[in-house]
């Protein structure tokens, strides 16, 4: 690797000095911010990747690599989101200038990424009963197990990646994050392509070619991310691999206190959508398709509050860790207001572009796609009109992991996503007869109803005590 870490400048010296301008807080974040969103899209397009060339082979074939990923999600993000937890401790350490903090806490982040991976796996790799049991098509279910065999051992480099990640963000190395994370979607598409069709000699896999590149992919990033930190001069001096196997208990439990409600949060919102191709996998092979298709732009759109989000914790993070009430203030409502006004634009985009949008994913010229098509097509309309809460819920929820406020976000999520959302979207999708814009509408739902509360207990944070464990400055 060639990239390399400038020294604070008089934008990234903000982030460790006392609050200031509106002004230089924005241009703090956007300088933090515009490589993890980039870097963010990115990672997206490993996944679209993998659905632009599955919808190559068929949309049996696309709506069993959907079904496969779907079911292995909320396993996935519930990991990431738990190792998630070494961003805000990172960030709180830098802000108080605890060098030997910071060293720990990735250590323990590390120790935990290999952890979950180990309970998860066993689990993702019960898919073909659970599919059965849900009363899922059996040839998707088989073509799916086929896929989660390889891709489940995915979870080990998937997780560890994120511990390092969270420590190059801390520290304004998010531009090694975007250089790592594009060489990733570049390794995986030449991958895929190799494996999934048969080029170049290598056997024809499909599905399983999909899940070897994944599984590939991952751990290539992994070791890009640590041969990084190991080698940067201003990154080498926490000797995070040192005595990597001596235990700090305090701090690894320290992040599964903060980042078992993370995981739990995310794997609620995604576990939402899971639910919702599984209602869509009752409706029919088109209509998963459609959905996948839908959600996958969704998706992408959704990753720029996402790395705004990311920036959020490290930016709330270290105004908390400095004792800096304003600067959580600033910190919070500047990437809010980002966030929002990209969500603008792609919701418009979605309202009037749909129709054209859903063609880059299967052949318009193909009659057997006509139905998938149009469903999809209809389903970003939804999804259009949903992008402003998406947005605001997630940077929202990264403003309060910033503060270590974890628990009642969790639980507002579960609420928000199982008592809300689904039961919204399996009333209007079976009983109201609406089938998958009624599931659509329901997840719209969901996710409004997290985005009020959680913006609303933000706004609230020094009336409810969240600042009262705060280092006061002299």
């Amino acid at each position: 690797m060639t990239e390399t870490v400038a020294p604070p400048s008089s934008t990234t010296g903000a982030s460790i000095s006392d609050s200031s301008s509106w002004a230089t807080e924005f241009r703090a974040t956007f300088a933090l911010a515009w490589p993890l969103v980039i870097a963010q899209l990115a990672q997206n397009m490993l996944h679209t990747t993998d659905v632009i060339l599955l919808g190559w082979l068929g949309s049996t074939y696309l709506a069993a690599g959907t079904l496969a990923s779907t079911f292995m999600m909320p396993f996935l993000v519930g990991g990431v989101g738990l190792v998630g937890a070494v961003a805000p401790l990172v960030a709180q350490a830098r802000g108080s200038r605890d060098i030997k903090a910071v060293r720990r806490v990735v250590r323990q982040g590390c120790w935990a990424a290999i952890v979950m991976a180990a309970l998860l796996v066993p689990l993702v790799l019960q898919i073909r009963p659970i599919f059965h049991a849900l009363g899922q098509d059996p040839q998707a279910t088989e073509m799916a197990y086929q896929f989660i065999q390889i891709a489940a051992w995915s979870l080990f480099p998937a997780f560890g990646i994120i511990a390092f990640r969270s420590l190059l963000s801390a520290y304004d190395a998010t531009r090694a994050i975007l250089v790592i994370t594009v060489l990733g979607v570049l390794f995986n598409a030449a991958a895929a392509y190799v494996l999934i069709f048969g080029h170049f000699g290598f056997p024809r896999l499909e599905l399983r070619g999909a899940a070897i590149a994944t599984t590939l992919t991952n751990v290539f990033m992994l070791i890009a991310m640590v041969l990084y930190v190991v080698r940067h001069p201003r990154l080498k001096r926490f000797h995070v691999l040192v005595r990597f196997w001596k235990p700090d208990w305090p701090r690894f439990r320290e992040i599964f206190r903060i980042g078992t409600p993370i995981g739990l949060t995310v794997v609620a919102e995604v576990g939402m959508f899971t639910a919702a191709a599984l209602l869509m996998g009752r409706l029919g092979t088109d209509e998963v398709a459609a959905h996948a298709i839908a959600l996958q732009c969704a998706s992408i759109a959704f990753m720029v509050p996402l790395g705004l989000g990311v920036a959020a914790t490290v930016r709330v993070g270290m105004a908390y860790g400095r004792g800096d009430a304003e600067g959580i203030r600033k910190a919070g409502w500047t990437s809010f207001a980002m966030g929002t006004a990209f969500m603008t634009l792609s919701c418009i985009s979605f309202l009037t572009l749909g129709p054209h949008i859903v063609t880059v994913f299967l052949d318009p010229h193909l009659e057997a796609n006509a139905n998938s098509l149009t469903l999809a097509a209809s389903f970003l309309i939804v999804a259009g009109v949903f992008q402003l809460v998406d947005g605001a819920q997630v940077v929202a929820a990264h403003s309060l992991r910033g503060l270590s406020d974890t628990k009642v976000p969790m639980v507002l999520a579960i609420v928000g996503y199982w008592m809300v959302g689904l039961p919204v979207a399996y009333v209007l999708g079976f009983i109201a007869d609406w089938k998958g814009i009624g599931i659509w509408i329901g997840l719209a739902a969901g996710l409004a109803f997290v985005a009020v509360v959680l913006v609303t207990r933000f706004v609230l944070r020094e009336r409810i005590g969240l600042l009262d464990k705060m280092r006061r400055p002299a």
